[in-house]
């Protein structure tokens, strides 16, 4: 079974519709893109991730990142090898490769840096005002109101 039918949750929730698709790309199985190149994925503060590469071998300029809808593309693309050369054993691994992550609602790339043969992406969650919690307030029977009051409930971070 390669294909899984949510629609009977759909009655119960408002604004899943897009979770079949997030399933079918979980389900897609490559085997070409399982273990190279490795790497890590840390959450360092609340709305502050980072992706961390292995990318021995390859230059700033042989690697692009991108992100395109929703989408966080890595591609990267070896250099020329050197002319006659006869390895006697070839272990370090030096192919092409493209890694693709579905990035979450809200979620950013603020930056990209090469440092010891890793590549460091960096992802910020940023949840705009709008979408923010909002309290709102009960208005009593007694009470002639317009229409509802809505109190914000965000404070202000320190500086």
């Amino acid at each position: 079974m390669r294909t899984l039918d949510l629609s009977p949750l759909f009655r119960a929730t408002v604004g899943f519709d897009n979770l079949s698709r997030i399933f079918d790309t979980a389900t897609r199985f490559d085997e070409t893109q399982l273990s190279y190149p490795p790497y890590n994925i840390v959450k360092s503060g609340t709305d502050d991730y980072k992706i961390t590469f292995a990318v021995a071998g390859f230059a700033e300029a042989d690697i692009d990142v991108q992100v395109e809808n929703n989408t966080l593309i890595v591609k990267g693309k070896t250099g020329s090898e050197e002319a006659g050369a006869q390895y006697l054993h070839r272990g370090i691994a030096g192919r092409s490769f493209e890694r693709r992550f579905e990035l979450a609602d809200h979620i950013r790339a603020v930056g990209a840096r090469m440092e010891n043969g890793l590549l460091h992406i960096e992802l910020k969650r940023e949840i705009p005002e709008a979408l923010k919690p909002r309290r709102i307030a009960i208005a009593t029977t007694t009470a002639k109101s317009v229409g509802p009051v809505i109190e914000s409930t965000v404070t202000a971070k320190a500086a």
